[in-house]
């Protein structure tokens, strides 16, 4: 592929914008295309290895619009961020970029319009977000992970094309590993929390353990959690002589992947992806501040689709001991589970981009 075509990916704000964008800049460069990353400050920090990409950073903001003051200043920043945003595009003039939703991706795909830039934005949840909506009247393209997606208006279908999740491509390949069935005399639980929940789960979650602990489930740990919780989990899981491996912010959890046969997550759709691709049962708890409570819609489809459990967060004390009670005592429930999931993969969803890419910038018909 020749260098000559230029591709921008535009994300920032939270890691489910961030890490699907990485993951496809990564995809890219092998392919030999140029790439850019523009994020935010905030998106900035979810990449632990930056050296292989070319990133700028840009101003961005969210619009609020809780009171005529916010509303002012929020739209005041958005419109400084469209000026950059303009700037850097007539300095680089790529070729196609990617909108990768969120707040973050909004001013870049503006100016794209503007300048006649071609851009595609991505979905991956199944609820549009604020930030695709208003541009999608000016893509070129919108992809999502699946076409059970709500908020778009029946004039825009011909621009929705459904590749799949922009997954990690090791844990695509470690999907393919066959196993049978799982077999199983302790729960090995991974705990992971997102980038806005660590903290809850490592706040509620310990006592629910010890709780399995007293009952005789044999569980060991493997927790995501802040910094400043290091210590407090390490003394209260010792205390109770719980087995247990704690760990901070990873980009690349497959090393966990392969050492554990339940999940418990919130439920943004890269991580519940990454699961379902791993063939890693989960009890998926979203969070209940996510925008449009996406969260929660994810949490309904992947549960609907036999590849999940579902709490949502204020049953957690009254349900998740007696769930996992049960997953012990009846491996036919996860193993259920792990039949279903076995069933999906997103092996296609970086040939499906490629070959879009060569139809936009080669016009092929």
């Amino acid at each position: 592929m020749s260098k000559k075509i230029k591709i921008l990916i535009a994300a920032g704000g939270t890691g489910g914008h961030v890490f699907p964008g990485s993951n496809l800049a990564a995809f890219l460069i092998k392919k030999n295309y140029s790439v850019k990353l523009a994020l935010d400050k905030r998106g900035y920090k979810y990449l632990d290895n930056l050296k292989k990409f070319d990133i700028s950073i840009l101003p961005s903001s969210p619009l609020e619009s809780k009171n005529f003051f916010k509303l002012l200043k929020s739209f005041i920043l958005v419109s400084y961020s469209v000026v950059r945003s303009l700037v850097f595009l007539m300095l680089n003039r790529p070729t196609l970029i990617f909108g990768m939703g969120g707040y973050a991706s909004f001013p870049i795909c503006f100016a794209a319009n503007l300048l006649r830039i071609k851009f595609i934005i991505y979905e991956n949840n199944l609820i549009l977000g604020k930030a695709n909506k208003y541009l999608l009247p000016f893509a070129q393209n919108i992809i999502v992970s699946s076409k059970n997606l709500e908020g778009i208006s029946n004039k825009y279908n011909n621009k929705i094309i459904e590749i799949g999740n922009i997954i990690k491509k090791n844990i695509i390949d470690y999907s393919r590993i066959k196993k049978n069935k799982l077999n199983f005399t302790k729960l090995n639980i991974l705990i992971l929390g997102g980038s806005q929940a660590a903290k809850i789960f490592a706040e509620s979650l310990p006592n629910i353990f010890l709780q399995c602990s007293k009952n005789l489930i044999p569980i060991k740990i493997y927790q995501h959690c802040l910094p400043s919780q290091n210590e407090n989990l390490k003394l209260f899981y010792e205390k109770h002589k719980i087995e247990f491996e704690i760990f901070n912010f990873k980009n690349d959890l497959i090393e966990y992947f392969t050492k554990v046969n339940l999940a418990i997550t919130r439920s943004g759709s890269s991580v519940l992806a990454e699961l379902t691709n791993a063939n890693i049962p989960f009890i998926s708890v979203p969070l209940p501040s996510s925008a449009d409570n996406h969260q929660l819609k994810n949490a309904i489809y992947y549960q609907n689709k036999n590849y999940s459990f579902l709490i949502e967060e204020k049953d957690l004390n009254d349900k998740l001991f007696y769930l996992i009670k049960d997953i012990y005592e009846n491996n036919t429930l996860i193993n259920k589970i792990f039949q279903n999931q076995r069933q999906h993969s997103d092996k296609n969803v970086y040939d499906n981009i490629n070959q879009l890419i060569e139809k936009i910038t080669y016009d092929k018909n």
